[in-house]
């Protein structure tokens, strides 16, 4: 009897606590305004631009990849990443990248690259 009450507390705990983790995800606001995420310091979804001119950098011995982003009023920050270079990074119109800014860098956990859709072309020629 007393292993039911145990194994019935594991499951609640358990369920409480992917809620809570649920619940805190689903708060990550977006910010394109990165003066306003580097003043922030919880966890947020930056958007803006690869800024090229500084080029990348990735440290295959430690599997760190960084950049620099700015947005549209030219505020710029680095971007550390744990991890490989994501797929068509070079070619992106925009990024969106999700993590803290601490320490004076933008420590990303996520990277998306949004680009240029392959239909954008068809319609400019076609209209």
């Amino acid at each position: 009897m007393k292993n039911k009450y145990i194994f019935g507390g594991g499951i609640a705990v358990v369920f409480l606590s992917l809620m809570i983790y649920l619940f805190t995800q689903s708060n990550i606001s977006y910010e394109s305004d990165l003066a306003k995420v580097m003043e922030k310091g919880k966890t947020v979804k930056a958007t803006g631009k690869w800024v090229k001119s500084k080029n990348y950098e990735m440290d295959n011995a430690n599997k760190q990849f960084s950049f620099y982003m700015c947005d549209d009023k030219g505020h710029e920050m680095k971007v550390i990443y744990q991890g490989a270079i994501p797929n068509n990074f070079e070619v992106a119109q925009s990024i969106v990248v999700t993590g803290q800014f601490k320490e004076g860098n933008f420590h990303a956990r996520d990277i998306l690259t949004k680009c240029p859709s392959k239909y954008q072309d068809q319609k400019s020629v076609n209209s």
